[in-house]
């Protein structure tokens, strides 16, 4: 199932809670060997891989209220425990834990955290 959304910029987007959204990397069109794969045959990999474009805040902490402790003040201030990947991993994923958005003519992916097995991260990227 796929979505299309009509709006302009990708900044407007706001990954809710433990979510990925990555940007497939296009699949390899041929084998070692040289023969030409068709498109169905990536897609069906259980793993894929992409490059990480927005992350959510992570899993929500509780709020812990302190009885004994009156003299502070009440603060329903929601805590996260933040989520691994940083914009711009490479992040190998299971495929069929995802939902797929169409957004300016190009596939995205929404994947949860626990479908993300491995991230690479090149620090050179960024200096």
């Amino acid at each position: 199932m796929s979505l299309e959304i009509n709006i302009q910029d990708i900044k407007k987007f706001i990954v809710v809670g433990d979510r990925v959204l990555i940007k497939p990397k296009s699949p390899m069109e041929r084998t070692k060997g040289g023969l030409l794969l068709p498109p169905g045959v990536q897609e069906k990999e259980k793993l894929q891989s992409g490059y990480v474009v927005k992350v959510g805040p992570g899993y929500p902490i509780p709020a812990v209220a302190d009885e004994d402790e009156s003299w502070k003040s009440k603060s329903d201030d929601v805590r996260y425990v933040p989520l691994q990947p940083n914009e711009g991993d490479l992040a190998i994923y299971l495929q069929n834990s995802g939902w797929e958005i169409e957004f300016n003519h190009e596939k995205y992916l929404i994947i949860p955290h626990n479908a993300v097995l491995l991230l690479i991260r090149d620090e050179s990227l960024f200096e």
